[in-house]
């Protein structure tokens, strides 16, 4: 049961939401944990882990290929997982709900079904300078492919997009704009529905990569009129190993499928095959369906929590932990766009994030060092490397305070 303290619409009991997640109980080296490595990863409700292990220790069966009671009921729960989707997006249709692997895979998927099929030598494709390597690399790859050119819109010293920049990159070459919602590495909120206007008024269709924005916000893709938004279940106190793409049934009905195999097939000869109708046309192979339906019972439980009380709440923590930090001599925040969504990237004078993401584990927090799969962001701003701090609703004011403490305690040991 999810904890009964969040009935409140507009405000959530952390500490009360605490208790849903057995690995909040863990100590490290000696420590109570403070796992402030969300962006990467969040940690899972008991109801998840429960769910799971139910489905395979009573219900085990593949989905749509059997006549008998197994079959069906884990048909249904699979299902009831696309509607579940579809409402979180608030998709039009649970047709328009496929299920990947994940964020990465589902913009592979789109590189394949729409890239290969719609981009030509010539032709271009807008990222941002703010990308994960995921959004950055199957379009690079695509270009080579086709021999077509990809523009970059430009990033400002806060960390926000320069859009009189990015105005003038589209033209009547660009074939797709892929962007994500929120930077990884920076945490600025891109202004994705001004991004989507101005590509639609020159028919432009318009990729956004919600892997750090649908679990810490509302999302309305109807309201975004995006053509795909794409995240994944292990961000969202789900599975690995699954994720959501949505898109357009416009484009997903013209695109090609992107793995050939069973369940994605009308009929097989060897002269010809016709494939499924959507959704099933994208959704080769048995698919996961265990992480499927542990997906549905994460995103059942982040709606009953609320995803307004969710980004309400977070954006307290944001604001204590950028204040804590900027109030630590030598420390530099990277990222201070007026939009952000409660991730802290930061350098300190003199010591390597990595330094710092090894010293603060020491004291049982839990923080990502490194290029965060967004090496050209790391280059923009001249730094190999950052420490960053992403908060999630389970999170504690007191968690921020600890993050500060062993920040300065890092920081002495080396001056010392």
């Amino acid at each position: 049961m999810i904890a009964q303290a969040v009935a409140n619409p507009v405000r959530l009991d952390a500490v009360a939401l605490r208790a849903d997640f057995p690995m909040l109980r863990r100590t490290i080296n000696g420590c109570p944990l403070v796992y402030l490595d969300n962006a990467a990863t969040s940690q899972k409700p008991q109801v998840v882990i429960d769910r799971m292990q139910r489905f395979y220790t009573e219900e085990y069966s593949t989905v749509r290929r059997s006549i008998h009671l197994l079959s069906a009921e884990a048909t249904r729960a699979y299902e009831e997982t696309r509607r579940t989707a579809a409402r979180l997006l608030n998709a039009p249709e649970t047709r328009q709900i496929i299920f990947t692997k994940g964020t990465t895979e589902g913009i592979n998927l789109v590189a394949h079904g729409y890239g290969r099929k719609f981009v030509r030598e010539g032709d271009e494709i807008i990222i941002s300078a703010t990308e994960h390597h995921a959004n950055l690399v199957p379009w690079q790859m695509l270009c080579e492919e086709k021999g077509a050119r990809l523009r970059v819109i430009p990033v400002d010293d806060r960390g926000e997009l320069i859009l009189e920049a990015y105005e003038k990159l589209l033209n009547d070459r660009t074939k797709l704009v892929a962007v994500g919602h929120v930077s990884n590495a920076l945490g600025t909120i891109h202004p994705v529905e001004e991004i989507i206007r101005l590509a639609h008024a020159q028919g432009i269709p318009v990729l956004v990569d919600g892997a750090q924005a649908a679990p810490h916000m509302p999302v309305d893709v109807q309201a975004l009129d995006c053509d795909f938004y794409v995240f994944s279940g292990h961000k969202a106190c789900g599975p690995t190993g699954v994720g959501v793409l949505y898109g357009k049934t416009e484009w997903l009905e013209r695109m090609n499928p992107f793995l050939g195999g069973g369940d994605m097939i009308e009929s097989v000869t060897f002269e010809k095959t016709t494939y499924a109708p959507l959704p099933h046309k994208f959704e080769a192979g048995t698919p996961p369906i265990a992480e499927v339906i542990g997906l549905g019972t994460a995103l059942d439980y982040l709606c009953r929590v609320g995803l307004e009380a969710i980004a309400a709440y977070e954006q307290t923590l944001l604001e204590q932990a950028t204040a804590r930090l900027l109030a630590i001599p030598g420390v530099r925040i990277l990222g201070t766009a007026r939009r952000k969504a409660a991730i802290v990237s930061f350098v300190v004078d003199g010591i390597h994030p990595h330094d710092i993401g090894t010293l603060l584990d020491q004291e049982g927090i839990a923080i990502r060092a490194g290029h965060h799969c967004a090496q050209p962001v790391m280059t923009r701003y001249g730094v190999p490397a950052t420490a960053r701090a992403s908060f999630a609703f389970y999170n504690l004011p007191s968690e921020v305070e600890a993050l500060g403490a062993a920040l300065e305690k890092a920081i002495a040991i080396f001056g010392g």
